[in-house]
């Protein structure tokens, strides 16, 4: 599926976490390996750690603004969920 028909969604979420802050993007419907790379990229240009969890990707920190600015400009439509 190419990045275009998919729909990316970013929040922010703090539970469960000991009050720490964590970007999720969910609804990428890629495979493994790629969301691998694409967590590598964002990583590298955020200067943030992160990893991945079933099919979300998340990265440390509140990168919300950034990490739909990037993902836009490879194409995948984002949409921001929470506040």
């Amino acid at each position: 599926m190419r990045p275009s028909q998919q729909k990316a969604t970013v929040r922010l979420d703090r539970k469960g976490r000991g009050g720490k802050s964590v970007t999720v993007i969910e609804g990428l419907q890629i495979p493994q390996k790629e969301r691998e790379a694409l967590l590598k990229r964002l990583k590298a240009k955020l200067g943030t750690g992160g990893t991945v969890k079933d099919t979300c990707l998340e990265l440390q920190g509140d990168h919300r603004d950034a990490l739909m600015e990037a993902l836009e400009k490879l194409g995948y439509p984002t949409k921001r969920s929470g506040g």
